[in-house]
């Protein structure tokens, strides 16, 4: 039995190559093969991020008294302190430019970076992009030429090719581990905005953030960005955001896409789209439930311009066929502002195909901020009529066309107990909210049982009554 195992096998590997480009090892030499020469090509350029950020906590004098502490749970003495973070990042520019995610250095005051050398710089943050958890950063490279990594598309990429992925795990030093692609496209995690992730087995652990997903032709195919996990550690489901992403972002920092808070300009389509299920999908007489349904279209949005309409079914963006919603939204997000894109389409069964441009976000109607004061719940929290600019800015999801979102929140107030950065208030003590200013105005009476508030928060409605 196990000789003709062993025949089996030998006939199987004499014939695989004839069939197949990519073969298993077929020698000692090939088994022997090492990870090392595309370690030593882009580990010069991969860098460990430290920060720093002053936090303010409040300490209750009766920390220590159960009871008192109950009776005063609003009550404390603001104290600063300082905390510090770790993460990774790639160099991607010899003047100094790196990729980093954008969650790795969320208000950091000082940012210091150490190459595989050992040598310590200093860094600033260029721009940082929650939305699509990317951010970029200057280091002071004292007119020193840096190792840069080179960016490779993905899109050729193939699930079961080997990858590697190299970090500063648990802040223990630069480190490398391989595995291979498990999926590609992946959008079934609410990790960021757009949700479109390639999914690795190779290690990832904390501290590896920001650090570089690498092919074997030693390009960065992606930025590892997150983790699936019980406990912290890995259990070999870890997600990239994909290069070209970080090229677009690139791409929009060097064109002076940035606002002057470091936020990024991101182009808009004015499209709001869901999944096909298979009942809409039989529904629309589609073979399988795959594409993007068009639900609304704002009506300042170039899609109008374009002819697309509620209803029509979005399956390729510049020839890239399109699985779900997520995907769309990713393809479009990667365009560059007025960049056009070749939509395909189905309506009414019928196959088209048109051209869209996008465009800056049009901050209209006006948001007319206005930062909440007085002795209320809302006091210190600041609101703004939501508008394309405001949604992308803030990276909202299927928000109203018309209302009003938190857009800031001071810290230490009630107000940052009460709401946060993104929710969209609905109506005050029953009185629906129509306006920015509107808030101020209902904020200033109180009901018998206190402020009541209607929000939509984490994409839940909820209603709040505060006393």
């Amino acid at each position: 039995m196990t000789k003709l195992f062993l025949t089996a096998l030998l006939l199987t590997t004499a014939i695989v190559p004839a069939f197949a480009e990519d073969v298993a090892p077929q020698s000692k030499q090939e088994i022997t093969l090492s990870f090392a020469p595309v370690v030593k090509q882009v580990a010069p350029s991969v860098i460990n991020i430290f920060t720093k950020r002053v936090v303010t906590r409040n300490v209750s004098p009766f920390a220590n008294d159960p009871l008192f502490a109950q009776m005063f749970p609003n009550m404390g003495i603001p104290q600063q302190r300082l905390e510090g973070s770790l993460g990774s990042g790639v160099i991607v520019d010899s003047e100094g430019l790196a990729v980093t995610n954008a969650h790795v250095i969320r208000g950091a005051n000082e940012i210091t970076i150490s190459l595989s050398d050992g040598r310590e710089f200093p860094a600033k943050i260029v721009m940082q992009d929650d939305a699509s958890d990317l951010a970029i950063l200057k280091v002071d490279t004292k007119g020193e030429k840096f190792p840069a990594a080179r960016l490779q598309t993905s899109e050729n990429l193939e699930v079961g090719d080997l990858v590697i992925a190299i970090g500063n795990p648990f802040g223990v030093g630069q480190t490398v581990t391989s595995g291979i692609i498990s999926a590609l496209a992946r959008s079934s995690m609410n990790i960021n905005n757009y949700n479109f992730f390639i999914q690795t087995d190779a290690a990832i652990n904390p501290g590896n953030s920001g650090g570089p997903l690498v092919s074997m032709s030693g390009g960065v195919i992606g930025i590892n960005s997150a983790i699936y996990s019980k406990d912290g550690g890995s259990l070999g489901i870890g997600f990239a955001i994909p290069s070209e992403m970080v090229r677009t972002v690139l791409s929009a920092v060097k064109n002076g896409q940035v606002s002057k808070a470091g936020d990024l300009v991101h182009p808009w389509i004015g499209i709001t789209a869901q999944d096909i299920t298979a009942d809409i999908a039989a529904s629309l007489g589609l073979k399988a439930p795959i594409g993007a349904l068009i639900s609304d279209i704002h009506e300042a949005s170039p899609a109008v311009t374009a002819g697309l309409k509620q209803g029509d079914v979005v399956t390729a963006v510049n020839g890239h066929t399109i699985k779900d919603a997520p995907e769309m939204r990713f393809r479009l997000a990667t365009l560059g502002l007025g960049e056009k894109a070749e939509i395909t389409y189905k309506r009414g069964g019928e196959e088209a195909k048109t051209t869209i441009q996008s465009i800056k976000p049009p901050d209209s109607p006006p948001r007319n901020e206005t930062k909440i004061k007085g002795q209320n719940p809302l006091a210190g929290a600041s609101v703004a009529n939501i508008n394309p600019a405001v949604e992308v800015e803030l990276g909202l999801k299927d928000a109203p066309s018309r209302g009003v979102v938190v857009t800031a929140v001071t810290p230490n107030t009630l107000s940052a107990r009460v709401v946060n950065v993104g929710d969209i208030i609905l109506a005050v003590n029953g009185n629906r909210i129509i306006g920015a200013d509107q808030v101020q105005k209902e904020m200033e009476h109180m009901t018998r049982q206190g402020w009541i508030l209607k929000v939509i928060s984490g994409g839940q409605e909820r209603t709040l009554m505060v006393r």
